[in-house]
């Protein structure tokens, strides 16, 4: 048996790299790696700080995405930002799942290095500020946390005042002949959308004729499909949190558990949840 017959390394296989960009290079993963830098010595430090490096990667993919499909959206191209909000809605499904990956530690295991986080909370996360204002829930007191940091609150400024992919699509709406109340048209973006009856109507107008409207119900749709998921990541959340704190205040000060139960009630896109009942 000769000396390498059992390498699975090929003829063709490039394996050396000097002065050559390899796996790692273009990935800069001595860099990825070395963000994670626990504070303390517990065991299970290192699966929370994972955890959510992990979902702060997925949330930038996911404001890509969002971006992408918006200039879609202004540029009356519904059919190519769909595969961005397909694409988004995938990726909430692993951010959904990577919930289950932090319930498998205790409460004991948590209170080992919680004290070492100070006020840091997740709240506190400029992307997740960022995605849910591209979604449509504008607060001008969230933008607080950020005012240390000019960058990103900055960022989230030009954000704060543009509109939602929401407001885009409403907009697009009225470009295709839909009957979309004007103040709709014109209204202030740097507020949240609430229920508006009319637009519900507009909306109930492209349901109840999918035939000739087929792209902006498949548009309708493909929204729905990325709040309900939305949904299901804060209800998971929630639940991973009551389940490791119980009804502690959070580390950043909130209400904790109740604190995020209220974000379960409010939705972003009303009028496609609401005229379901009237269809």
């Amino acid at each position: 048996m000769g000396e390498h017959e059992d390498s699975r390394v090929e003829a063709g296989m490039s394996v050396d790299f000097q002065g050559r960009m390899s796996y790692g290079d273009y990935l800069r993963i001595d860099t990825l790696l070395s963000a994670q830098k626990p504070l303390t010595d517990q065991p299970d430090e290192p699966l929370f700080i994972v955890i959510h490096h992990v979902q702060e990667l997925w949330i930038s993919l996911i404001l890509h995405e969002l971006r992408f499909a918006m200039d879609a959206l202004r540029a009356d191209k519904p059919g190519v930002a769909f595969k961005a909000l397909a694409r988004i809605a995938r990726i909430q499904e692993q951010l959904i799942s990577a919930w289950d990956v932090l319930s498998t530690m205790t409460p004991s295991d948590y209170l080992t290095f919680r004290a070492a986080l100070g006020q840091s909370s997740g709240f506190q996360s400029h992307q997740y500020r960022m995605m849910e204002m591209m979604l449509g829930a504008k607060d001008e007191r969230m933008l607080a946390p950020h005012r240390h940091d000019a960058a990103h609150h900055g960022a989230l400024l030009s954000v704060f005042h543009a509109p939602s992919i929401y407001d885009e699509a409403i907009a697009l709406l009225a470009r295709h002949g839909i009957d979309v109340p004007p103040e709709l048209l014109s209204r202030d973006v740097t507020r949240p959308h609430r229920f508006h009856e009319g637009l519900k109507t507009a909306w109930l107008s492209v349901y109840r004729d999918t035939h000739r409207h087929f792209e902006l119900y498949e548009l309708a749709e493909k929204l729905v499909d990325v709040e309900d998921r939305f949904q299901q990541w804060r209800f998971r959340h929630m639940k991973t949190v009551q389940r490791i704190i119980g009804l502690k205040t959070g580390t950043g000060g909130s209400s904790g558990v109740a604190y995020l139960k209220t974000a379960l009630d409010r939705s972003f896109f009303p009028e496609l949840w609401e005229l379901r009942t009237d269809l």
